[in-house]
């Protein structure tokens, strides 16, 4: 989900835990504790390498936690829903933000003291909370754009002090994700099936999943699910769990994730019981060789002129935001390209493609591009043709800024609000 405005995440428990705390503000049925302020503002103090935080920084950042109540506050009265799966997913990427921040997942629980699960139940109501806030912004402000005169506007009043735009890059791309193809899947698939035939044969489930499936977070007990409604499973892995009658398994079910066997143990009203076996589909030397082969092939025949990259992109990418549109990545200044790509982009001339190298995406997922140079615009003054989509960008920033402060405003006047310092 893109965030119009930032809202930071901090867990309210940790405050919480605080008996003797005292409460600097309050915000409709919300509190404002001055260790959730200090907490912030000693956050705010090292992102911003300030040795001696001032009342300036602290009316800042209590100014931004009263906003944030404020919008939670608004959200709750224009009855804006945040589904379990929508919370599920911003904790775990808040879990590997915090691992990322600091080095691995045994240190966020001696950080913060408890388990990951608890603290995946700690932060839930945070979360949220953050997340009903988001939603209404985005109601409010996410179709929210700039006409053509408002830009040009924008641009007369600030184009002095807009400088110089760094070069840019505008590229493409070709990228494959050796899982997609059908030898690894086929050999996935092959091994669940070998799984169910072991099941219906009276292998106990539960330590088969245990044992072989690839979903973390079930296998452990068994492949549990736990009780769940409709909406939160891929659909369709949905669609066969419901159509299950109790105690009967699936046959192989596909999935983004991987192939699934699934069984029904009990169902309440719209709730189902389930448990399931998760065999992912692995990528081996053997697949990786093939998409580098296929898109050296690809390469050639472009090169050759057999037809366009933007025809081969549409065909056979597996980045499918961009393959619709001919594989066009966008345009980026050398600062927004990591230096694995930057170093390939700085060899090639306008319209040359390099050789297929290898594209990390996370821990769990990669896959091989080659990369299109279309066009390499050089350093110059901000001009509202060349640059008209970042300034437009910039003049919706602008004006959304404008009518966010001006609607903060009509929520302080109708939703109470006090600060206690």
């Amino acid at each position: 989900m893109k965030k119009l405005f930032l809202i930071l995440l901090f867990p309210g428990f940790l405050f919480a835990q605080q008996v003797l705390d005292k409460i600097v503000a309050v915000v409709d049925n919300e509190i404002i504790l001055q260790s959730e302020l200090d907490f912030r503002v000693n956050m705010e103090a090292v992102q911003k390498n300030i040795k001696q935080p001032d009342d300036n920084l602290r009316r800042a950042i209590l100014n931004a936690i009263i906003e944030e109540k404020l919008l939670y506050a608004q959200a709750e009265l224009d009855s804006i829903k945040v589904t379990d799966d929508q919370v599920k997913q911003q904790l775990d990427y808040q879990i590997n933000y915090f691992t990322q921040q600091y080095g691995s997942r045994e240190r966020i629980e001696q950080i913060y003291g408890m388990p990951i699960e608890k603290l995946k139940r700690s932060l839930q109501d945070d979360i949220r909370k953050n997340l009903m806030a988001q939603l209404l912004q985005q109601k409010k402000f996410g179709q929210l754009e700039s006409s053509r005169k408002e830009v040009e506007d924008f641009f007369e009043m600030f184009k002095d002090s807009l400088g110089v735009v760094p070069q840019k890059f505008q590229i493409s791309h070709i990228f494959l994700n050796p899982k997609t193809g059908e030898r690894v899947k086929k050999k996935a698939r092959n091994f669940a099936q070998t799984l169910l035939d072991s099941i219906k044969k009276g292998g106990d489930f539960a330590e088969l999943a245990k044992k072989q499936s690839d979903d973390p977070g079930s296998a452990a007990q068994g492949g549990d699910l736990g009780f769940v409604k409709r909406g939160v499973f891929f659909s369709e892995f949905e669609a066969a769990a419901f159509a299950l009658a109790p105690n009967q398994i699936s046959g192989i079910i596909e999935s983004p994730v991987g192939f699934h066997i699934i069984q029904l143990l009990e169902r309440r009203g719209d709730a189902i019981h389930a448990r399931h076996i998760l065999i992912k589909i692995k990528a081996d030397d053997e697949a990786d060789l093939a998409a580098i082969e296929f898109l050296t092939e690809i390469r050639d025949s472009i090169v050759r002129k057999l037809n366009t990259f933007s025809y081969y992109a549409k065909k056979y990418s597996d980045d499918k935001e961009n393959a619709k549109f001919g594989g066009e990545l966008g345009t980026f200044e050398s600062s927004q390209l990591d230096k694995p790509l930057l170093d390939i982009i700085f060899k090639l001339k306008e319209g040359e493609i390099s050789f297929p190298k290898r594209l990390e995406i996370d821990r769990n997922v990669y896959g091989y591009h080659i990369i299109k140079l279309d066009r390499r615009i050089p350093e110059h003054r901000a001009d509202i043709e060349t640059d008209y989509a970042d300034i437009k960008r910039l003049a919706d920033m602008f004006k959304k800024q404008k009518q966010y402060a001006a609607w903060i405003k009509e929520l302080k006047e109708k939703i109470f609000w006090e600060v206690r310092l």
